[in-house]
């Protein structure tokens, strides 16, 4: 059984003049339990529109979708899914503590249970230390974090994030990357859409391209980012007489040499180490005994 599977899911939309607009057209995909899946595209491709017919907020004009085998049109589907939109809205006038509180009450929870649930999730997200802060003071990062929580409240099988990273810094990014792939190992399904392609990467273990609300191409990140007709060898402490030996056995081989050169870093791992370096040098200059601790970056 799949978390969600859908079979020639449609949707149509009208418009101005009774034109027709197909925001998703047939589509067939399935994600497994205990996956990240990456559901990419540009604007206008039917990525948005595919979770609200999943959640149910749309009726599909054809087509069927389920969630863990259970059809979307029924609400008993969805007491499993926690849900983050692009753009959720919060109470800001709340405290982070309060604004968990309130949707476990929503979902019913009271008592001990729920007081547990949201000292829980808050260490969860990271934001243990701005609980009493009202969501006014808090950053876009924390917001969308704080977002993540309330998705979580009633611990859901199923997760659903809609640009989770939208808007926010580089180091509030990756904080929610490595969130992304602690839910993962918690044994959490999570279907995200994101335009952020790095960020797929480095999470995602299968991507499905939509494009004119169609399914383009969709399969394991690793096989498809392969390049099959190419091989690499990574070397270190190799001589330049060394260096010209394998030039020669390369060629003499039939192969052919498309590049070489020292391998480079990522901007995010150059971004991290010099806010590291600056963060030890003004400990140092402060006296202070440790520097301030940031998200480690994946290899």
């Amino acid at each position: 059984m799949h978390a969600i599977e859908t079979r020639s899911l449609t949707k149509h939309f009208r418009s101005t003049w009774r034109r027709r607009v197909v925001g998703l057209d047939h589509l067939n995909f399935a994600v497994r339990e205990n996956e990240v899946y990456g559901l990419l595209g540009p604007n206008g491709s039917g990525k948005s529109t595919t979770l609200k017919l999943i959640l149910g907020l749309y009726r599909p004009s054809e087509g069927e979708a389920e969630i863990f085998g259970m059809g979307v049109e029924r609400t008993a589907s969805r007491t499993r899914v926690g849900y983050l939109p692009e753009n959720p809205y919060f109470y800001r006038y709340l405290t982070g503590e309060e604004t968990v509180r309130f949707f476990g009450r929503l979902c019913g929870m009271r008592g001990r249970r729920l007081e547990e649930k949201v000292a829980e999730l808050l260490a969860l997200v990271g934001l243990e230390a701005h609980r009493h802060r009202r969501l006014a003071g808090y950053s876009k990062g924390m917001l969308q974090r704080i977002g993540l929580a309330q998705a979580l409240v009633h611990d859901p099988r199923l997760l659903l994030l809609d640009e989770p990273t939208a808007g926010v810094d580089p180091i509030g990014s990756i904080e929610i990357r490595d969130l992304i792939l602690k839910l993962r190992g918690m044994g959490k399904t999570l279907l995200l859409c994101s335009h952020l392609l790095d960020q797929v990467q480095d999470v995602c273990d299968r991507i499905g391209i939509l494009h004119y609300g169609k399914m383009i191409l969709e399969g394991d990140v690793k096989d498809l980012l392969a390049r099959r007709e190419q091989f690499q060898f990574i070397c270190e402490d190799l001589t330049d007489p060394a260096r010209t030996k394998v030039r020669e056995a390369i060629r003499a081989s039939g192969g052919r040499i498309v590049s070489e050169g020292n391998p480079a870093t990522t901007l995010e791992q150059l971004f991290l180490q010099s806010v590291r370096s600056a963060d030890r040098g003004k400990a140092v200059a402060s006296g202070a005994t440790r520097p301030v601790d940031l998200p480690t970056a994946q290899p």
